[in-house]
């Protein structure tokens, strides 16, 4: 088993922050800058999540993760035991954001054809007509996306990927806010079916929802004296909100030092031993680029969450296991033993030195 070494304590905020860009007023008058901007951006960060808690009690990682991927337009991917409110806590999202929303139940018996469209022929003109798929969406719910077989969870890659997709000869752009939030429950259950590791990687985030602590359930047990219809969950944010704010979260500053430290991180996963570890056996193989791309991208989203301009170590440590996990693929001697990709993570993070 893994043992874990002493957790290096993160430095101050203030800190992230070279003393050389401190001392520059060009650079520190940007940073206010990106300060007062992420201020003004933000103000309806608090009204969803009021709404939010409206329906859904308990929670917080699931509902800052649906933010981060509200934020970022990276896919998510929750995964967790029936009865633990993911589709409740998507749908509940989609209610108070101003924008088409679709649900995709999956099934065993489905076809490609049900999620992206089909051409069909028109006897009148004679010729074939494209029908469009339930795809063709703003905010996807794709439920239990891993009850359907491979080659319909595959049909939604061109379109998580490319934002696009293509029936017959022709190819369609999906909408600009286009963002994929799937379910799925443990592999172990019955009748589930493996996601395809192209398509995995695909998501930002994999978010494992655990249960609820027990004066969480006992607020939940109380919320059942209403009725779900009492419960009105009301549109405060526009899709134009969010796309502008994704534009300020692109300009959220980060040190180098910060983005060597993700680097570091996920090559941790691929050449350990370069960094004392002895995991390697326990590893198949590493995360991908797109790890280290999409560790940047929710680092700089949960600083604006959190109504800075700058990202801080704490930012980055807070996501690496939601980031990675689902893209370290262990070995069969780490399965043996019992240790998961979430232990190789919080390895490497007590190990990699933090700036």
């Amino acid at each position: 088993m893994l043992e874990n070494s002493p957790q290096e304590t993160p430095l101050a905020v203030p800190v992230s922050i070279p003393e050389k860009t401190v001392q520059s007023s060009d650079v520190y008058s940007s940073i206010q800058t990106i300060n007062d901007a992420v201020k003004h951006h933000s103000g309806w960060i608090a009204p969803l999540k009021y709404e939010l808690s409206k329906v859904i009690i308990g929670q917080d990682n699931l509902v800052e993760r649906l933010l981060i991927g509200l934020l970022s337009g990276g896919h998510i991917l929750l995964e967790g035991l029936p009865g633990l409110a993911k589709t409740l806590a998507v749908k509940t999202l989609a209610g108070a954001v101003q924008a088409d929303f679709r649900r995709i139940q999956f099934t065993p018996d489905m076809l490609p054809a049900d999620i992206i469209g089909t051409e069909i022929y028109n006897p009148q003109r004679t010729t074939f007509e494209v029908k469009q798929g339930p795809i063709f969406s703003t905010l996807i719910l794709a439920d239990e996306i891993n009850r359907a077989p491979a080659k319909v969870q595959s049909a939604l890659l061109e379109a998580m990927q490319e934002k696009q997709v293509t029936i017959g000869d022709q190819t369609f752009q999906l909408p600009e806010l286009f963002l994929v939030l799937a379910t799925q429950n443990p592999i172990e259950q019955e009748g589930t079916y493996p996601l395809p590791e192209a398509q995995i990687d695909r998501f930002m985030l994999k978010v494992v929802v655990g249960y609820p602590s027990q004066a969480e359930e006992r607020k939940i047990l109380d919320s059942f004296d209403h009725t779900d219809s009492n419960i009105q969950v009301t549109p405060v944010v526009r899709s134009e909100d969010i796309l502008a704010a994704r534009k300020v979260i692109n300009s959220i500053y980060m040190d180098d030092k910060i983005k060597d430290y993700i680097v570091s991180l996920v090559y941790a996963t691929r050449e350990p031993q370069n960094f004392q570890l002895e995991l390697k056996e326990y590893i198949e193989t590493g995360a991908s680029p797109r790890a280290t791309i999409n560790l940047k991208a929710v680092s700089r989203c949960l600083a604006f969450l959190a109504g800075r301009g700058y990202v801080t170590p704490d930012d980055v440590k807070a996501t690496a296991i939601d980031v990675m996990r689902h893209r370290i693929r262990i070995s069969y001697e780490a399965e043996a033993e019992g240790i998961s990709s979430e232990d190789i993570i919080r390895k490497i993070l007590d190990t990699v030195p933090v700036p």
